[in-house]
């Protein structure tokens, strides 16, 4: 006698728990993680140990708070994704305390206040992000050279103390030596005062497209997005969507003046446009669902980064621009409803 196995809709699914994806996001970080540290030293290792410690914490007394179960909403990784991503978009010697107000509106402010994971309406880590810059706008643009232009690799101990006390350990080096504005900064000041775009360029701190250092790290994220697509966690629409919307709208004013706008890879390859794209925008809670409405999210994102990179009061817009979109899903999945089966389009 044959018996048959009775199934119930729906009949196919990835079978991807909230664990499981999470998870994948963290493996995906790890090339750009070790790229990071080969270029600025150990800095964002302490920033990432240091930003999970204070999630995990945070995220167990909200839980006890609201009279949730810990243990199994704690074991989600949501946390540890957002202090990841949160701890690679801060400046890698930041001090403690700055990292523990970042965490803080992170964990409490943008993700529990709402409800918790699933009910936040902004992403959490670019929260904390912007809570900083806008309170911290020195420190929070005070980014390392790299290694070989400072003449200097901090030690896992000097990372430590320049963390924890802002001066060196093993060297007469301060905080003030190693550090300075970010290209993207240096850039756009320096259009500012009617330099040109290949005067600019003679600096060091820039490379064959981008930043010096930061074009490695940038191909490295770009990896791990690429895995994320190809294990289905995330959607190829934003990211190419975003890249592409940035791409193009880089490309049509360096093309009407290459003199005083970046080329468009500058813009892809610096700041945190390939971190953004792939790892930030496509968060599954904040991001537009619809298929269409993807393409019109990413691409208002793209457009937003360039105008806030060129026109606005901060050298990388990628932070505000996310967060800026996440305002407009609601209205984007709406609006891009796709036709219920048996109805038509009205």
């Amino acid at each position: 006698m044959q018996f048959n196995t009775i199934t119930y809709s729906p009949h196919t699914h990835q079978g991807n728990s909230v664990n499981t994806v999470m998870r994948q996001v963290l493996y995906a970080l790890i090339p750009g993680i070790i790229t990071y540290i080969y270029f600025f030293g150990w800095g964002v290792m302490i920033n990432i140990i240091l930003a999970s410690l204070l999630a995990l914490s945070l995220e167990a007394l909200m839980l006890w708070l609201r009279g949730r179960p810990i243990r199994p909403f704690l074991s989600d990784n949501s946390a540890l994704v957002t202090a990841w991503l949160f701890a690679l978009a801060i400046p890698p010697f930041l001090p403690w305390w700055m990292t523990l107000i970042g965490i803080f509106f992170a964990i409490v402010f943008a993700k529990h206040l709402y409800g918790g994971l699933g009910y936040n309406p902004f992403n959490p880590a670019m929260v904390g992000y912007v809570v900083l810059l806008v309170s911290f706008p020195i420190e929070m643009t005070r980014w390392p050279a790299v290694a070989t232009l400072s003449g200097y690799y901090p030690s896992f101990l000097d990372s430590l103390s320049l963390i924890f006390t802002g001066d060196m350990w093993t060297t007469v080096l301060k905080f003030d030596d190693l550090t300075g504005a970010t290209p993207l900064d240096t850039m756009k000041t320096a259009l500012k005062d009617f330099q040109t775009v290949q005067e600019v360029k003679i600096d060091p701190l820039f490379g064959d497209f981008g930043a010096k250092g930061w074009e490695w790290i940038a191909n490295a994220y770009f990896l791990g997005g690429f895995w994320l697509i190809y294990k289905r966690i995330i959607d190829w629409r934003i990211p190419l969507a975003m890249l592409t919307s940035l791409f193009a709208i880089a490309s049509v004013f360096f093309i009407f003046n290459p003199d005083a706008h970046p080329s468009p890879l500058f813009h892809l390859f610096s700041g945190a446009a390939i971190l953004g794209a792939f790892f930030i925008a496509t968060d599954p809670v904040t991001a537009a669902t619809s298929i269409k409405g993807r393409i019109y999210y990413g691409i208002g994102i793209g457009l937003l980064i360039y105008i806030i990179r060129t026109w606005g009061g901060y050298p990388d817009g990628v932070a505000f621009a996310i967060l800026l979109m996440n305002m407009t899903v609601p209205a984007i999945d709406y609006l891009t409803q796709p036709r219920v089966f048996g109805h038509n389009k009205r």
